[in-house]
């Protein structure tokens, strides 16, 4: 699964890990995100997260 890295604040979502103080379970891919989910550090909307190239 890829990783995708906040625009803003630089925040690294990790799907391996996913988010949970957000309830979001460790596997959840990005696309699968609620679309009103946001950077939990800054607040930034999805769709200022960029896609990393894989390593």
């Amino acid at each position: 699964m890829k990783k995708y890295e906040c625009d803003r604040c630089g925040y690294l979502y990790d799907p391996l890990l996913g988010d949970p103080e957000n309830s979001i379970a460790s596997g959840t891919a990005f696309e699968e995100l609620p679309e009103d989910w946001e950077c939990p550090d800054c607040g930034a909307p999805k769709e200022e997260f960029l896609q990393l190239e894989e390593e």
